[in-house]
C-alpha cells in the first residue's frame, strides 16, 4: 500500500542547520534503500506561494505568505507500506528527525490495487460509520 504523508508545521525564517540537512538526508537515503519512501520534497516558504480557491463558481487567488495559518505545508512523502501502523511508525521516524510539527497520512488510492466496487464498498461503509456518530 501507499500512503502520502504531508508534514505540516510552523513557518520560520531560520534556514536549517547543516547538522539537521545531515540527518535528513540520512533518513531519506535510509528509506529510498529500505524501499519505504518512493518519493520526498520539501516546500519552499509560502511567501512564494498562492492558494486558487473556487467558491459559488468564483474563483479567488490569494498570495502568500499565509499568516493566517498556525501551520503550512513544509513537505510531503510517498511511502511504501504495508499497513497504517507502519505508515504511521514510518511518520514517527520522520517527526523525531524534522521537530515540531505533524504528518498527515492519507492512503493513496491506486488502480489496480483496489477494484471499483472495492472503492465503491469502502465509502459506502465509511459513510455509514460516520452517519452511527
Amino acid at each position: 500500500m501507499r500512503f502520502l504523508s504531508i508534514y505540516k508545521s510552523a513557518e520560520t525564517t531560520t534556514p536549517p542547520t547543516a547538522e539537521y540537512m545531515e540527518k535528513m538526508q540520512g533518513l531519506v537515503e535510509d528509506g529510498m534503500k529500505a524501499g519505504t519512501l518512493l518519493a520526498t520534497e520539501g516546500c519552499l516558504p509560502s511567501a512564494l506561494g498562492a492558494r486558487v480557491r473556487i467558491s459559488s463558481g468564483k474563483v479567488t487567488v490569494t498570495d502568500g505568505p499565509f499568516a493566517e495559518s498556525k501551520e503550512v505545508i513544509g513537505g510531503f512523502a510517498v511511502l511504501q507500506a504495508n499497513s497504517k501502523e507502519e505508515a504511521i511508525e514510518l511518520a514517527r521516524q520522520f517527526l523525531a528527525v524534522a521537530g515540531e510539527g505533524e504528518c498527515e497520512i492519507r492512503q493513496i488510492f491506486t488502480p489496480g490495487e483496489c477494484s471499483p466496487g472495492q472503492a465503491a464498498d469502502l465509502h459506502a461503509d465509511l459513510k455509514a460509520q460516520y452517519a452511527g456518530n
